[in-house]
């Protein structure tokens, strides 16, 4: 549990492909201006970290809310559930589909009536992608998340910082900011969708410019100089042009 602003914490968990790759998951806290909390994502949190979560939020019963932004993101949902059970539980259509018992607000996350609840967090959703894909493992959207008063941007997987493994990550450099490698997949089988996408893109850099500090799923938090937001959307967004490219001469 690492606090990264006044009222903005971050959690980083341990998720295991095949049992031995570790690639990372995430949870962030927010402290209201009223004082209460609420999760964005869910993290079956253990140890120190969930002494000092429950420690913090009055054994769990401060959290008003909590966030699911990822449709893939479904294996912790339970745990954060249990943690807070009296707080509202907010996730993507996906989520409701996958964990039907867990009692869902009868809204989703990636629909702007119901971030306008949220009046102290942005929200943005990359145009011209399927959030959910046929594919289980095109994970390239989700909905990305900003606090306000901290300028911290949380999101998982639709933007990507690289970072080596094991001992290595504290010698060898993170990367920037990048696009999730199954961008090509997400992209929508219409015409205009590689440009709404870049549209959105340059919008989100230009919108939420000035960020701070970038928590990824799965890796790392990326800390940004004044410019650096900015400067990492546009270099991720040209890294992409010739999948972008060929998605305009396959879709128009």
């Amino acid at each position: 549990m690492k606090q990264l602003g006044a009222n903005f914490w971050n959690f980083r968990g341990t998720f295991k492909i095949a049992k031995i790759i570790d690639v990372g998951t995430q949870m962030s806290l927010v402290r209201q201006a009223n004082g209460r909390f609420i999760l964005i994502d869910s993290y079956a949190v253990t140890g120190s970290d969930r002494e000092n979560l429950l420690t913090l939020t009055d054994n769990g019963a401060a959290i008003d809310a909590i966030i699911n932004v990822h449709p893939f993101h479904t294996l912790h949902c339970r745990a954060a559930h249990e943690l807070a059970p009296h707080a509202r539980l907010f996730g993507t259509q996906r989520h409701r589909i996958q964990a039907p018992e867990l009692p869902w607000q009868q809204v989703a996350i990636e629909d702007a009536a119901t971030q306008v609840q949220f009046d102290e967090l942005d929200f943005s959703v990359p145009a011209g992608l399927d959030l959910v894909t046929a594919d289980d493992s095109v994970h390239a959207a989700s909905v990305l998340v900003r606090h306000r008063e901290s300028g911290i941007v949380h999101v998982d997987d639709t933007l990507m910082v690289l970072v080596a493994p094991g001992p290595l990550r504290h010698v060898l450099p993170q990367s920037r900011l990048r696009f999730h490698p199954m961008l090509r997949k997400a992209l929508q089988p219409r015409p205009g969708a590689a440009d709404d996408f870049a549209n959105w893109a340059r919008s989100v850099a230009d919108t939420w410019a000035g960020t701070p500090i970038v928590c990824a799923a799965h890796s790392a938090v990326r800390r940004l100089g004044p410019s650096g937001w900015h400067s990492e959307i546009s270099r991720a967004l040209s890294d992409v042009t010739g999948t972008l490219d060929k998605h305009r001469t396959r879709c128009g």
